[in-house]
């Protein structure tokens, strides 16, 4: 396979429909799952020419973990309907790729056991967990000492789902649980027996104060869309904002996260890190998410179809696939580190190209 869009073709004939669809799916019409990958090709870049220098320094540090690249695994749930090694496969991919996975509270494995698998590869893989509050705060303050325990140097608190998306390709399939052997692992054994996934109108920012109270770690909130949400975010102390509209699984009408992500990064101004998730599929994406201000940028759906088409493997090749071509693209623009991906090396295509 020479392209993420290769491997996704793979992944589409191993998987079971309904499985596919799971991953693949959006939000009702799946306009906004559309959309992330669409706004990237309405975008085009100027590359600057003689930049003087024949190695690129690619590296980034998150949070106190040095990724060598600044691509990182965003959160994905039930990584065994698509390879029977699951997230197991996935976490040592990631470490051997060196970058940082986000291990999805959705998981078909325990956080304990990711990290075990990661370390194996790598003793300092960056290891960070992806948690929805629940409204019974002794869930979450179980969930939170277990992600600790686990090693894990951050959380990532998915803050755009007070409901579930509405999902018309499963109830076409009647998909509405796990198959028979599967569970979210990390809900076992919690307070009440077993749970599920809470999602939880009810929950505001006074929720997330008392999460900032209760852990050293650094909180990451992942689900902004509004410059605003981002400001408050940021005077209140979190440590990090991912942009992202949830891979269009949530709420159909938002906008893409590459054009939420320039007033965002605005408006936060380098006090925090600005990471994107959403349409990330070649390495020039990459490119213009950083030259936009993004930190770095996380990919999903392309970790399950590279599990899917290849197990570990598969999932190594994503990402080094990625990493070839960002490398590749930041040479064509002139760059010699991450430095220089600035705002003018982006524009709009067609005839207003030089407007941005």
């Amino acid at each position: 396979m020479i392209s993420l869009a290769e491997l996704h073709e793979v992944a589409r004939q191993r998987l079971a429909p309904e499985h596919y669809d799971y991953f693949a799916g959006g939000a009702a019409d799946e306009i906004a799952l559309e959309d992330n990958e669409q706004a990237f090709r309405r975008l085009a870049l100027l590359p600057r020419i003689l930049p003087g220098s024949a190695r690129r320094d690619v590296a980034v540090n998150l949070l106190g973990a040095w990724a060598s690249m600044p691509v990182f695994v965003s959160p994905t749930a039930f990584h065994r309907l698509a390879h029977s090694d699951g997230e197991l496969a996935t976490a040592r991919a990631v470490a051997a790729a060196r970058t940082v996975l986000i291990a999805s509270m959705a998981a078909t494995t325990t956080i304990g056991d990711m990290a075990a698998a990661a370390r194996a590869v790598d003793p300092d893989a960056a290891l960070w967990f992806q948690l929805y509050l629940q409204s019974d705060t002794e869930v979450t303050d179980l969930l939170v000492r277990r992600a600790t325990d686990a090693g894990c140097t951050a959380l990532v608190v998915t803050v755009d789902s007070p409901v579930f998306g509405h999902h018309e390709r499963d109830r076409r399939h009647g998909f509405t649980d796990l198959p028979e052997g599967l569970a979210a692992e990390n809900m076992r054994d919690l307070p009440g027996g077993p749970r599920n996934i809470e999602m939880s109108p009810v929950l505001s920012w006074d929720d997330l104060e008392r999460l900032r109270a209760s852990t050293s770690l650094p909180l990451v909130l992942k689900g902004v869309l509004h410059p605003e949400d981002a400001r408050l975010a940021v005077e209140r102390g979190f440590d990090g904002i991912l942009v992202s509209n949830h891979g269009g699984r949530q709420l159909d009408a938002v906008p893409a996260s590459i054009d939420a992500l320039p007033r965002i990064a605005e408006v936060v101004g380098g006090r925090v890190p600005v990471l994107l998730d959403g349409g990330v599929r070649r390495g020039t994406d990459v490119v213009i998410a950083l030259a936009l201000g993004a930190t770095a940028v996380g990919i999903g759906r392309p970790v399950l179809w590279g599990l899917a088409a290849d197990g570990e493997s598969g999932v190594r090749q994503v990402l080094e696939l990625l990493r070839g071509e960002f490398d590749h693209a930041l040479a064509l623009c002139g760059g010699r580190g991450l430095a220089d991906l600035t705002k003018d090396l982006v524009t709009v295509r067609g005839p207003e190209v030089g407007k941005w």
